[in-house]
């Protein structure tokens, strides 16, 4: 197995020959894209692969990155979905061609520590956000600390999110939050409907910022938390913070490169 920081080393003819594992969503289209790759490249067990091709939308994707073989392997996706902004175009002819000629993008996670109110801590990691929504018909109140320093004391809201770059795009920008670029180093903080204060739009944060994130009354108005796809409720309280221990690395076609996409996507109308 190589590294991703190997890979990006390899010369591309090297890349020619690696090992490819693949994993696919479990659509018949996807299915069928699978075996049909797998009768063309062969399938290398995923423990000595080089390069991992996943097969599906961005919700498949979030899913793989969060699997452990993709803390040590580069993923090279293809849209077989609904949705693509991290996955290439799907073609069957020139894959290792693709592979080798294929650009890296680091994507360094959030991690997630929710305390419900029972006591219980879970933890998670999150490649696009950490997000926490109100679960009743009645408002959030929320405090919010920056490195320990209380920066909102009441948040009244439907719930507040944290972005990485990579997912700026995603939920964050459905909720007015800024698109920020793959190599900014920071993270939007976003609140969800806010209702009070009234003219706060949320912040941008150097990206080692820790946020902390405390229920005001949980048991009046309890609170969920979600990362990615892990949903935790009734919390009581959120930390967040960037985990750069745990990198994974996307490859993309040049001429779809993600930086580029996300430039491209502030000017889409």
């Amino acid at each position: 197995m190589v590294s991703y920081h190997a890979w990006q080393r390899l010369p591309q003819g090297s890349r020619m020959s690696q090992r490819i594992a693949f994993v696919a969503n479990p659509t018949v289209e996807a299915q069928g894209a699978c075996a049909e790759l797998v009768r063309r490249y062969g399938d290398a067990p995923i423990e000595r692969a080089d390069v991992v091709v996943a097969l599906g939308g961005d919700g498949f994707m979030l899913r793989t990155l969060h699997q452990p073989f993709a803390r040590g392997v580069p993923v090279y996706g293809m849209k077989l979905g609904r949705v693509g902004f991290l996955m290439n175009q799907y073609r069957a002819e020139d894959l290792r061609e693709r592979l080798a000629a294929a650009q890296p993008a680091t994507l360094h996670p959030l991690a997630m520590h929710a305390t419900d109110t029972a006591g219980t801590t879970h933890a998670a990691l999150a490649f696009n956000e950490v997000s926490l929504l109100r679960q009743t018909n009645q408002a959030a109140h929320l405090e919010v600390a920056l490195n320990g320093a209380v920066k909102l004391a009441e948040l009244v809201c439907d719930g507040i999110l944290v972005s990485t770059p990579a997912g700026s795009t995603a939920y964050n920008l459905s909720a007015h939050g800024p698109i920020l670029p793959l190599d900014a180093n920071v993270l939007a903080l976003t609140p969800i409907s806010p209702f009070r204060p009234r003219r706060w739009r949320g912040a941008i944060l150097p990206a080692a910022t820790a946020v902390r994130i405390r229920v005001c009354d949980p048991h009046a108005r309890p609170v969920s938390a979600t990362a990615d796809f892990l949903e935790v409720r009734d919390v009581a309280e959120v930390e967040i913070a960037e985990a750069r221990e745990h990198p994974v690395t996307l490859l993309f076609d040049p001429d779809h490169r993600l930086e580029q996409r996300i430039l491209d996507e502030q000017f889409v109308l």
